[in-house]
């Protein structure tokens, strides 16, 4: 393995979301990932490209025997990845009691929406929940309806991110301690620290409680997004005087930034201008300008983007393109994205390379513990 966590040994319990990304995102930059699924899962894909750039191992978590193989794994593993429902792993016997008694240097996360107490610790939920009750849903939209950021806000910047940056700072203090520690990532704690900034100006002020009223939220007229002709839009950002006045100065305007009575008639003259070109028509009138106005891409356009494709942000993938890890490192890169292993695929070299013998491989195999590709299971399924 190659990169800055080549070394690591990351046990993960398949799931979705922000579990299997935060994994992704372990694995891509270096560490041994092992994806634990069930046996009645084998030979299907993984559950979506989440589940990329590491083997798998068909587990039945409902068995004594399945139990005491994961244990023998965790009595190796540097981190465990959980994101099921408060008690569950405890109820098959592989809770943070269990694991850091086989491994008492075990950093074990957990990754929930509603995190392991709280009065709807065990109510079901998606990213727009979460950010619902966060009060990020609140403050994203506009004016007639709140509308969420597809699901980066709770799952991916909430989630998977606070997970990883758990785990890893759980991994630094246990250089100094020697002990593992349980991290409990919650999407509502994390998205709330996302909206720290946010929450900072409303409580002193400046920021006020309802959409399209302040400067990132389609309040102003020179932080918005605008239609051009031909059907398709442009983005302008320019919040600094020296950007607003190479804004105006390319469409042709003059308005004092800061003179709010003025801010409806900016923003209809803003409107109607970018009608008169099309997109690609005023990102080339903004090239190599700092007025922060740039084309809204599409999945298919942004890859193509000279500076993306210069960066190597995507690699081509099916009938588009996967973003590469981030962030990059000048000594020691991450890994470029893998292939999805069916589940199963690995059981027999996952148990080999962790000091099972062959017997004792036969044998789960045979009894059902461990699913295969390409063997029916016995029992377990």
């Amino acid at each position: 393995m190659t990169g800055p966590l080549a070394g690591l040994r990351v046990l993960e319990f398949a799931g979705i979301g922000p579990g299997p990304f935060a994994c992704l995102m372990l694995a891509e930059l270096g560490a041994e990932v092992i994806r634990i699924d069930r046996p009645s899962a084998v030979g299907s894909p993984a559950r979506s490209v989440l589940g990329r750039s590491r083997p798998n191992l068909a587990v039945d978590l409902k068995s004594p025997q399945g139990r005491d193989v994961v244990l023998r794994l965790i009595a190796d593993a540097d981190v465990v990845v959980e994101g099921n429902r408060p008690g569950v792993m405890e109820r098959l016997g592989l809770g943070p009691q269990e694991c850091r008694a086989a491994n008492p240097g075990l950093v074990y996360g957990r990754m929930t929406g509603w995190g392991q107490v709280g009065p709807l610790a065990q109510r079901a939920g998606h990213d727009i929940t979460y950010a619902a009750l966060t009060g990020a849903l609140h403050a994203t939209g506009g004016v007639e309806k709140p509308r969420n950021a597809l699901n980066l806000v709770a799952d991916f910047g909430g989630g998977a991110m606070f997970l990883v940056s758990g785990i890893l700072a759980a991994l630094f203090e246990r250089n100094r301690s020697g002990q593992g520690q349980v991290v409990d990532a919650a999407m509502v704690d994390g998205v709330s620290t996302l909206m720290t900034m946010v929450y900072g100006n409303h409580s002193v002020g400046r920021w006020e409680d309802r959409r399209e009223a302040n400067l990132l939220d389609g309040g102003t007229p020179y932080y918005d997004t605008y239609a051009c002709a031909g059907g398709g839009f442009v983005a302008v950002g320019a919040i600094e005087p020296q950007f607003f006045a190479e804004l105006m100065k390319g469409t042709g305007l003059d308005f004092e930034q800061q003179d709010r009575a003025s801010w409806p008639a900016m923003r209809a003259a803003l409107a109607e201008t970018f009608l008169t070109r099309t997109r690609d028509e005023w990102a080339a009138v903004f090239e190599g300008v700092d007025a922060c106005v740039a084309p809204v891409l599409s999945l298919a356009e942004a890859p193509r983007h000279p500076h993306l494709a210069a960066r190597g942000i995507f690699e081509a993938y099916a009938d588009g393109h996967l973003p590469l890890v981030a962030p990059r490192f000048s000594r020691t890169p991450g890994q470029a994205p893998g292939e999805i292993r069916p589940v199963g695929e690995d059981s027999r070299v996952v148990l080999g390379a962790s000091g099972f013998s062959g017997d004792e491989i036969d044998t789960l195999i045979a009894t059902g513990v461990v699913g295969v590709v390409g063997q029916t299971q016995s029992v377990g399924l």
